[in-house]
C-alpha cells in the first residue's frame, strides 16, 4: 500500500510566499495591474488561503509597504548611513552601491518606495500615510546622523536629509526611465559639489562646508 503523503502546515511560509510574489509584481507591473488571481497563481495558493492572511488586496499592499518596502529602505539606506563614519560618507556609499548593483543586474526598476508613492499616494489615505512614514523615517535617520556628526553646528541636518532623499528619489526615477544607472553617479557628483546653507542661528560668515566632501586622491 502506498504511503499517503503527509500534508505540511506552514502558514507563515505561505504568507511570506504571497508577500514575495506581491512585492515583485507591484514593482514590476504596479499595484493596479496586479490582479489577485495572478498573485494567487504565482504564489501557488488558493483564494481561501490568501484571504486568510490578507482579507483584501489593499491589506496585502499595506503589508508589502509596511513590511517589505520599509525593510528595504532600512537595509539599503538607513543602516548603511548609521554605520558609516559620517552622514556624508554614508550617502556616498549608498549611491555608489546602488549604482553598482543596478549596473550588475542590467536593468532599473526604480526605488520601491518611490514607485508605490507615485502610484498610490493619491489613491488612498492609508496608502499615503504608510508611505509618508517611511519617507519620514528615512529623512530622520539621515538628519540624526548629520546632527551627531556636527554637535557644534554646521549644515542644517533636516535640509540636508530632505535634499538627499529628494535627489536620490529623482535620480532613481530618471535612471528607471533611461534604464541607465549612470544618472545616480551624476547625481552624486552634484551633491558632492553643492554647498548648503548653515543651520538657522549660525553665523553665515563662517566657511561653508560641502554637502559631500570629495574623497581625497592619493
Amino acid at each position: 500500500m502506498a504511503m499517503r503523503k503527509k500534508r505540511t502546515n506552514d502558514p507563515e511560509g505561505m504568507r511570506r510566499r504571497v508577500l514575495d510574489v506581491a512585492e515583485d509584481s507591484f514593482q514590476a507591473r504596479g499595484y493596479h495591474a496586479s490582479s489577485l488571481g495572478d498573485l494567487m497563481a504565482a504564489a501557488g495558493v488558493t483564494g481561501g488561503a490568501l484571504h486568510h492572511h490578507f482579507p483584501t488586496k489593499k491589506a496585502l499592499a499595506l503589508a508589502v509597504i509596511e513590511e517589505r518596502v520599509a525593510a528595504a529602505v532600512r537595509e539599503t539606506w538607513i543602516d548603511p548611513v548609521l554605520a558609516a563614519p559620517s552622514a556624508r560618507e554614508g550617502v556616498r556609499v549608498v549611491f555608489e552601491a546602488v549604482a553598482a548593483e543596478l549596473e550588475r543586474q542590467g536593468y532599473v526598476r526604480g526605488c520601491p518606495l518611490n514607485n508605490l508613492a507615485h502610484e498610490l499616494s493619491l489613491a488612498d489615505d492609508e496608502f499615503r500615510s504608510a508611505l509618508a512614514r517611511i519617507f519620514a523615517n528615512w529623512r530622520q535617520a539621515i538628519a540624526d546622523k548629520m546632527r551627531a556628526d556636527q554637535p557644534d553646528g554646521g549644515a542644517d541636518p533636516e535640509r540636508f536629509a530632505a535634499l538627499v532623499v529628494a535627489a536620490y528619489s529623482g535620480a532613481m526615477s530618471m535612471a528607471k526611465t533611461a534604464q541607465d544607472a549612470g544618472v545616480l553617479r551624476a547625481c552624486l557628483r552634484e551633491l558632492e559639489s553643492f554647498e548648503p546653507s548653515p543651520s538657522q542661528g549660525r553665523l553665515t560668515a563662517k566657511r561653508r562646508r560641502r554637502v559631500l566632501s570629495r574623497a581625497k586622491i592619493g
